[in-house]
């Protein structure tokens, strides 16, 4: 019998529905699924309170852990033939939650030496936040073998407008009944059963080197060169605010919601003033940088992590 464990964080559910799809052509056939729901302690609200929304900034961004419920004695006594770990993007970087688990003690033990396949749903921009995974799982000891990345496939100030919508409402429906409706699309999340297939012939045959080459095959990673210039950019100017804030003390305190403030304009200046500049750039280097971006979509479609 082969033993697959689900490890993921899913704020609205959608993710969940993704990763149930992916393991119905999994699940039987002398292969079993475990999943491990990691709840955080307190748990994060869903629909966001706007000031909150913001206030989880410096710790998302910074990786700052937070205490989590225990995986039970059954998850952690069995040994696993793969992990299929599901998170979503907060602020260019892998939840709080998930982040809080691959920083924890019980990481290792079910993930060291262990194939893991990483599924996540988010608005666009992933490509920072899985090279931030992929270092997170290199210093436990896991082997990364697949990636998945299902995304809003609408253009970026569209999917800014209908994400903030039901980030803040909790309503995954067309906004003012003109916009499309947020996140992955209804296809996208019913047709990611595509990737059970793969897996699964990858786990009985125990051989998972050609695996992430089949995901691509299945369209189940799209690199945009101009999302990648974006994200590296993003991370540059994040880091700055992040640790500036994160020193006006905790959530909540006065000092530090005053820069969150700051912070919130600054994001909205961003996403509408700095990101069409940066389009512009784009479009400029888009000859002379072909070389490179042929190399970029290449490494980043891959489970491969560069040495630093």
């Amino acid at each position: 019998m082969k033993e697959v464990l689900v490890i993921y964080y899913s704020q609205t559910g959608q993710l969940r529905t993704i990763l149930d799809n992916v393991a119905k052509h999994i699940h039987g056939d002398d292969v079993n699924i475990s999943y491990f729901e990691i709840i955080p302690k307190p748990k994060f609200e869903f629909p966001w309170q706007p000031e909150k929304f913001y206030d989880a900034f410096p710790e998302s961004f910074l990786q700052v852990p937070r205490d989590f419920q225990a995986p039970s004695k059954e998850i952690l006594d069995r040994s696993y033939d793969l992990v299929i770990l599901g998170y979503q993007v907060w602020y260019l970087t892998p939840s709080i939650p998930i982040n809080s688990f691959l920083k924890s003690e019980y990481a290792e033990q079910l993930l060291k030496n262990t194939p893991v396949v990483t599924i996540l749903a988010c608005r666009n921009m992933w490509i920072q936040a899985q090279e931030k995974m992929k270092k997170l799982l290199h210093v436990i000891g896991a082997n990364l073998v697949g990636h998945i990345a299902l995304v809003d496939r609408h253009i970026n100030h569209v999917s800014v407008i209908t994400i903030s919508h039901w980030m803040f409402s909790g309503r995954k429906d067309r906004y003012l009944g003109i916009f499309p409706k947020p996140g992955v699309s209804d296809l996208d999340i019913s047709q990611a059963e595509r990737f059970g297939p793969p897996i699964k012939k990858a786990i009985k045959s125990n051989n998972f080197r050609t695996l992430q080459k089949e995901i691509i095959a299945l369209n189940g990673v799209k690199i945009i060169p101009f999302l990648v210039m974006t994200d590296k950019r993003g991370n540059v100017l994040f880091s700055k605010w992040a640790n500036l804030i994160i020193k006006k003390g905790e959530p909540g305190n006065p000092k530090r919601s005053k820069w969150i403030g700051f912070f919130k304009f600054y994001l909205l200046f961003a996403i509408w003033v700095i990101a069409p500049i940066v389009f512009v750039v784009f479009l400029i280097t888009y000859l002379p940088s072909f070389k490179q971006r042929k190399i970029d979509k290449a490494y980043y479609s891959s489970v491969a992590l560069k040495e630093n």
